[in-house]
């Protein structure tokens, strides 16, 4: 298998993983607080991440590489944990799994900016209609699914995270994958223990089962384990390229978000899915 397959592949790996986040954190913020959920899920995954990287002597990173990983925080770690947690409690997780259509176009911009990609011309025609498509979506759909107050939070969700996958993706081609995650994490780990530590519920015994299963996925496959494979598919294929894969995000989030959640997949977000996927279908083929 060539680099390029490869990258795919992993990529598509981490999609799936990364598809199961938002019904996973709509599941835990019914239980836990979001600040807390946020903090708590990056604590406990910089844990394993840095017991990983001194078990396995991985070189610490260069000075100029800080900055990088701090972005990669900010991102992933942080804002957009944070933001979609706090936009899940006013919107239920089908709905906030329309916006991650916009992901391949974030993550696109960024990768121009930050990872030297250059996407043909024809790229953007395709990924700015598809995200006018998600766009529109937001504006004329029923209010009382989230309002703008959650929609708000989403996009800038979508623009910090498409930051932290092009960020990740261009360090990723020295550092590798899972370093650079498990480095951002640990990087984050005093901050993230110390929130979670602070503001941890008095007794847990109220927690719902479902809150805790959602707790643990995030908290291991969605801010760890998915990026170890994101990153290495961005690294391998290009982080515009592969970036597009998020796309079929929503299909797999919708249907989990029905299945899991009980939650109601309207026609009109079916079709906008659709939509969109045909357009970054499009843009898939001049990136």
């Amino acid at each position: 298998m060539d680099k390029t397959a490869e990258g795919w592949t992993s990529g598509f790996i981490g999609m799936v993983i990364f598809s199961g986040s938002l019904p996973a954190t709509r599941a835990a913020v019914m239980g836990f607080d979001p600040i807390f959920l946020t903090a708590a899920r990056a604590a406990l995954a910089g844990a394993i991440g840095l017991s990983l990287l001194m078990i396995l002597r991985q070189p610490r990173p260069a000075r100029e590489d800080l900055l990088s990983l701090g972005l990669v925080s900010l991102g992933v770690v942080v804002g957009f944990p944070l933001l979609t947690a706090v936009a899940l409690q006013h919107m239920p997780s089908a709905r906030s799994l329309i916006f991650i259509g916009l992901l391949p176009l974030s993550t696109a911009l960024f990768g121009v900016l930050r990872a030297g990609d250059r996407p043909r011309p024809a790229f953007w025609i395709f990924a700015l209609l598809g995200a006018s498509l998600v766009a529109g979506y937001a504006a004329f759909s029923s209010g009382s699914e989230g309002g703008s107050f959650g929609d708000g939070l989403m996009l800038a969700a979508i623009a910090l995270c498409g930051l932290g996958y092009a960020e990740g993706g261009r360090l990723s081609r020295r550092l590798g994958g899972w370093q650079v995650i498990s480095w951002a994490l640990a990087l984050s780990l005093p901050i993230s223990l110390s929130v979670a530590l602070a503001l941890a519920p008095e007794g847990f015994s109220g927690i719902a089962p479902a809150s805790w299963v959602g707790f643990g996925y995030v908290s291991l496959f969605s801010m760890l384990i998915g990026f170890v494979f994101w990153y290495r598919g961005l690294a391998l294929g290009g982080v515009a390229a592969v970036g597009q894969l998020q796309l079929l995000q929503p299909f797999f989030g919708l249907a989990l978000a029905a299945l899991l959640l009980n939650e109601q997949v309207g026609w009109a977000m079916l079709a906008v899915t659709l939509g969109v996927a045909a357009c970054v279908a499009g843009a898939k083929r001049f990136a």
